[in-house]
């Protein structure tokens, strides 16, 4: 509580500075409650809020072949604060974003120092030669498109399962990219990242080795909001992006890679090579999309042991997905939109389990993905005995 009650009177005092000292504002909805750029050209700052709320509620089968309430929840699913523009020199840009929501800040432990984890992004962008660019800081890592697009600019309530089994998240360290410009149109894009490979907020040093994650990106068709979901634009000409991610974590300690549980053992921590592979695509065409995604998953050894060759009974979840998603935007704003996402996980005893997931979205946009509201229902078909499901969600997003 300390700490936010420091950070909201800091916050306070910047604000209030700002808004009578700014010299250039651009104060319209949805692009930051100010936006502003010092008389001198020697900094930029852009400063917004958002939160979603969300309410769901699911049935589960029974083993009586019915359908049975599971949960009912209304819920603040994100709650940030954002901060962004550039310092000394358009060539060096920052981004700071803050987690308030209980389900942003969770996750807490003695690596993060007890603390509540509050720190989503904090990273320095270096564009130090020509097409080069130098990350610093924390930030999203180079994995799936759909995890890299951000969370406010969805076009289903959620992320689909290939996200939450199989993605890398935000992590610790350097990377590194680059833009070639071949041809009129085609682009090409590489990224390379080295992490520390445990997640965000750690405190507590390495535990495992470093994290190692390459990506090639396509776009024949020249650039386009490829990391925007919905065809929001309108794109009068096919815009096309293809990427490929290979991530390698050298002696991780953590079931999803750099997410999930730490492996504890009996004397310590079980450590295991992982590599993480994605495969994706973003179409858009005059409001119509597609968003298609494979992800691979294996270890070296996953199931975690302690010394006399016992199972602890934590396993890396290893195994593949495919999701695909399309949506049609009408010229009232209306989008509506389907998914179908596979999981198919290589252990029996895995925390997860196999299974299908289909889902039929409505979206109306009022300003973009800054105001909207979204609605979808899923069902879930498993192999596994009473497992099948049925979900319903309806979400409000509001971004200043």
């Amino acid at each position: 509580m300390n700490f936010l009650k420091f950070f909201f009177a800091a916050t306070f005092l910047l604000l209030t500075t700002l808004l009578s000292a700014q010299d250039i504002t651009e104060n319209t909805f949805g692009n930051g409650i100010i936006n502003t750029v010092a008389k001198d050209s020697s900094f930029s700052l852009k400063f917004g809020a958002r939160f979603q709320t969300l309410y769901s509620y699911q049935l589960e089968e029974s083993e009586f072949d019915e359908f049975e309430m599971k949960n009912s929840d209304f819920l603040i699913r994100r709650a940030r604060l954002k901060f962004d523009g550039f310092a000394y020199s358009p060539k060096l840009e920052y981004k700071v974003e803050l987690g308030l929501s209980n389900r942003d800040i969770s996750g807490g432990n003695e690596f993060t120092g007890d603390a509540p984890r509050y720190i989503l992004d904090a990273v320095l962008k270096w564009n130090f030669y020509e097409n080069f660019v130098l990350w610093a800081g924390q930030t999203k890592l180079p994995g799936n498109r759909e995890r890299v697009v951000s969370s406010g600019d969805l076009q289903i309530v959620d992320r689909s399962l290939l996200n939450s089994r199989y993605t890398i998240d935000r992590d610790m360290g350097i990377q590194l990219r680059h833009k070639t410009q071949m041809g009129n149109q085609f682009i090409l894009k590489e990224i390379f990242a080295l992490s520390q490979g445990e997640g965000r907020n750690i405190t507590g040093g390495n535990l495992g080795g470093y994290q190692y994650t390459g990506r090639l990106e396509l776009l024949p068709f020249g650039e386009f909001k490829d990391y925007r979901e919905a065809d929001l634009e309108r794109n009068q000409t096919p815009k096309l992006a293809v990427g490929l991610t290979y991530d390698y974590n050298d002696d991780a300690v953590k079931t999803r890679s750099n997410m999930g549980d730490y492996m504890r053992t009996a004397n310590g921590f079980h450590n295991t090579d992982i590599q993480t592979i994605f495969a994706d695509l973003m179409f858009k065409y005059r409001g119509f999309s597609v968003l298609s995604e494979f992800a691979y998953r294996d270890a070296e050894n996953p199931i975690a042991r302690n010394d006399d060759g016992t199972a602890t009974g934590d396993m890396v979840n290893t195994g593949n997905s495919f999701n695909v998603q399309a949506g049609y935007l009408f010229d009232s704003n209306y989008e509506i939109v389907s998914r179908f996402t596979q999981v198919n996980e290589d252990h029996p005893n895995s925390l997860f389990r196999n299974e299908e997931q289909y889902t039929l979205g409505l979206s109306k946009y009022f300003v973009g993905h800054k105001l909207k509201v979204q609605t979808d229902l899923s069902f879930t078909d498993s192999p596994e005995p009473l497992r099948n499901g049925i979900m319903y969600r309806l979400q409000v997003d509001f971004h200043l």
